[in-house]
């Protein structure tokens, strides 16, 4: 059996002890609520678990995954990480890299290896009674690799996609992964806050159609982690707001000219682009 430890037991830590334990891994947790981990072993999600970030029992794995915030994440790693067995290789699930990889790398020297990762896939849920290893089924997964890490390294974060059943897997530098996120997840979530937010009534649920609720769905937000995540990845989330909003005032302009012919041409060019999508299913 392959032991592992997941840091954090919410809804993508509960969902990679879930998966990781049907895979064959002997898996182990730490999560400060109580509740959660009675709740995993008694639910069979995990082997055993702690409440406590305990030195003795944190330094008997060699791999371990992080399933926390970008800021939970760092602040984990500058209390606890000397409890982190040398040689030991880190991953995690954190939706940016630029300002944690290095960080991180560098508080850790080259003790223990960290090799960063991030699993495209959620729910508009959170906690682990709401985990499911199925979200991974078919979904991307990128690996951020830097100079400091070893092919070990990235073996290890590729083994645990696999055994999670992702789809695609992509390696991207950690500013390549930030630039891309912004606008593929980040950029999606704004436009949906700002459609929800930008008309008052509560009577648009009696009226509205599939197209509303599939733009929305995502509204349905954890305000406390997807603003830590906007404020991390700042710059290159407000350049993709910038760009949305040029097209959206180009359309505009298009609209207010009654220009049928660029009005189509964009619309042609937005269905080409979603059929790239459609090729994936």
């Amino acid at each position: 059996m392959k032991k592992i430890l997941i840091i954090g037991l919410g809804l993508i830590g509960g969902s990679y002890a879930r998966g990781l334990t049907k895979s064959g891994y002997e898996v182990y947790a730490i999560d400060t609520n109580t509740d959660t981990i009675e709740y995993a072993k008694e639910h069979n999600i995990i082997k055993d678990g702690s409440n406590e970030y305990d030195k003795d029992f944190i330094n008997q794995f060699d791999r371990i995954i992080f399933a926390l915030t970008p800021h939970a994440f760092t602040n984990c790693i500058e209390k606890y990480g000397i409890f982190i067995k040398d040689g030991a290789i880190i991953t995690d699930v954190t939706g940016v890299k630029e300002s944690v990889v290095y960080e991180i790398q560098d508080r850790l020297k080259d003790r223990v290896e960290y090799i960063g990762a991030h699993p495209m896939a959620g729910r508009e849920v959170c906690g682990i009674i709401n985990s499911d290893d199925g979200i991974f089924k078919g979904a991307n997964y990128i690996i951020t690799p830097t100079d400091k890490n070893t092919d070990e390294g990235i073996a290890f974060a590729r083994e645990i996609a696999n055994a999670l059943g992702f789809r695609k897997i992509s390696i991207l530098s950690p500013k390549e992964h930030d630039e891309m996120i912004a606008f593929l997840s980040q950029l999606a979530h704004c436009i949906a806050v700002a459609l929800m937010t930008c008309k008052d009534s509560e009577h648009l649920v009696d009226y509205t159609g599939d197209s509303f609720r599939d733009l929305t769905r995502i509204a349905n937000i954890n305000e406390n982690m997807w603003t830590e995540l906007f404020l991390t990845n700042k710059k290159a989330l407000i350049a993709e707001i910038d760009s949305f909003i040029s097209q959206m005032t180009t359309l505009r302009k298009f609209i207010s000219e009654d220009n049928e012919e660029e009005i189509k041409q964009m619309m042609k060019l937005s269905t080409k682009r979603r059929s790239y999508f459609n090729n994936k299913k």
